[in-house]
């Protein structure tokens, strides 16, 4: 029956920006990236109300250590660039390395995706980033959520959060308790910016240096996308050979070396850190320079080259540089465990 002229149509979920049958198409599309995840201990099936997955059967006393992330200000430049296939990645392997500092290695993860509108091709490039992610670190991805949401996100901006549970051994648990003076740091290379300190990054390459994300990104052969865009590195493959060799470790992530190494310590060490052990990547020396950040400033917004950092004995040194070597990763001795109030002091001989 029509309706006569002046006369209000019935109202639907639709007609209100939440559209049922798109977004039951998105969840169809992204079904075989999620089941390409499943290992030996996941249960259930896709669309689930919950996840389910067994704790391993060979564990003894085991220790579940979960943790909850996002991508922050990084997702801005996915959208700008229209490239939205490595915050997935980012996001996965940031929860990873969380959870990893405590010698744990994942179990399984679940993600959240909230956006104004959902668009198939986004979402199903964000969640085959996640899991090519839950693949790398052999975790399942158990579930999730996909919401839309208008009023809250305006098209195409959208938000991107995950969620993880890892196991260690309540013996094997890694920590402040466990590190001693005269342990010796290993830093591990970063990949970049990792997940951190995009706002103030954004703001100087793209207002200070005026650049889009299609221009080369200076003193690289890369563009600003391709730059601001690296994968943020799992330390997983590299460090899970050698977990017994470790007493405790820190992911460099905000707060950067400072806000980050001091977790490690008790109240009676220091972390004493060389900044003359490595070279500073490009990328920080560009934004140190053109947006006037003091070094200070520096070290406790961005990772300065180094995601990791390990602290173990001589013999786990060499035994996390010997891992790190066969899987190409850049590390080095970047001081050492001294006595102390639980403070971090980084030198200031390294000029950049």
């Amino acid at each position: 029956m029509s309706s006569e002229p002046g006369e209000e149509r019935g109202l639907n979920y639709a007609s209100a920006g939440v559209d049922i049958d798109r977004s039951d198409a998105v969840k169809q599309r992204i079904r075989s990236a999620v089941e390409s995840t499943f290992t030996l201990g996941a249960r259930g099936s896709f669309g689930g109300f919950g996840g389910m997955f067994r704790i391993p059967a060979e564990a003894r006393r085991p220790v579940l250590v979960s943790s909850a992330d996002g991508v922050g200000t990084k997702l801005r430049v996915a959208i700008e660039a229209n490239r939205h296939g490595t915050v997935g990645h980012d996001l996965v392997n940031h929860c990873v390395n969380d959870i990893l500092v405590q010698g744990a290695v994942p179990l399984f993860f679940l993600d959240y995706f909230a956006a104004g509108r959902l668009e198939p091709e986004v979402v199903a490039a964000v969640v085959e980033g996640v899991a090519a992610g839950c693949r790398e670190n052999g975790c399942s991805l158990v579930g999730g959520e996909t919401a839309e949401m208008p009023g809250i996100y305006t098209p195409p901006d959208y938000d991107l959060a995950g969620f993880i549970v890892g196991m260690v051994e309540e013996d094997a648990i890694l920590g402040a308790d466990r590190v001693r003076e005269g342990d010796v740091i290993v830093g591990l290379a970063s990949n970049g910016l990792h997940t951190n300190g995009y706002s103030l990054a954004r703001r100087i390459v793209f207002e200070r240096m005026g650049l889009a994300v299609s221009d080369p990104f200076p003193g690289e052969d890369a563009s600003v996308a391709d730059v601001l865009l690296r994968v943020h590195r799992s330390y997983l493959p590299v460090l899970r050979p050698v977990l017994g060799h470790i007493h405790g470790m820190a992911h460099i992530t905000g707060g950067g070396l400072p806000g980050n190494v001091n977790r490690t310590l008790t109240d009676a060490l220091d972390a004493e850190i060389d900044a003359a052990s490595w070279e500073v990547p490009n990328l920080f020396r560009q934004l140190q320079r053109a947006g006037g950040v003091d070094r200070a400033e520096m070290n406790r917004t961005f990772n300065m080259g180094v995601g990791m950092v390990v602290i173990t004995d001589e013999d786990g040194a060499r035994a996390v540089e010997a891992s790190a070597s066969s899987a190409h990763l850049g590390s080095w001795r970047l001081g050492r465990i001294v006595r102390g109030a639980g403070q971090v002091r980084i030198t200031e001989e390294h000029a950049s």
